[in-house]
């Protein structure tokens, strides 16, 4: 089963879920502000993708944290406190589909990976 983390309203994710949905792609819609990702799904997905891929720089969440919080995320174990306490610093969407982690939403990357999951 491929899992969809993500925010409802975040434009990204819409899309994504519509590209799933457009293709008859089975999947679970986890949303970061009710359930948001415990410290070893982010250990997990700093693993596999490294944790700079996680980190939204560019989102109004992490424009909006101290510069001292923002210096402070260096390397993975920062970088995991400061997603637990602002999950909306994710990038997104974050797809869990088996052991293969993804971020963000690359349509021509994404009908390589799960057009043939239906």
């Amino acid at each position: 089963m491929i899992k969809v983390h993500g925010i409802v309203n975040c434009d990204t994710v819409r899309k994504a879920r519509a590209w799933l949905d457009q293709r008859g792609v089975d999947y679970e819609f986890v949303d970061f502000r009710k359930v948001p990702p415990s410290r070893a799904a982010l250990a997990r997905w700093c693993g596999a993708l490294g944790w700079e891929a996680l980190v939204n720089r560019r989102g109004t969440t992490w424009r909006k944290l101290d510069a001292a919080d923002q210096a402070r995320v260096v390397d993975a174990p920062s970088a995991i406190e400061v997603l637990l306490a602002h999950p909306s610093a994710i990038k997104r969407p974050v797809v869990e589909a088996g052991a293969t982690v993804v971020v963000g939403f690359d349509p021509v990357d994404w009908e390589g990976r799960f057009s043939s999951r239906r």
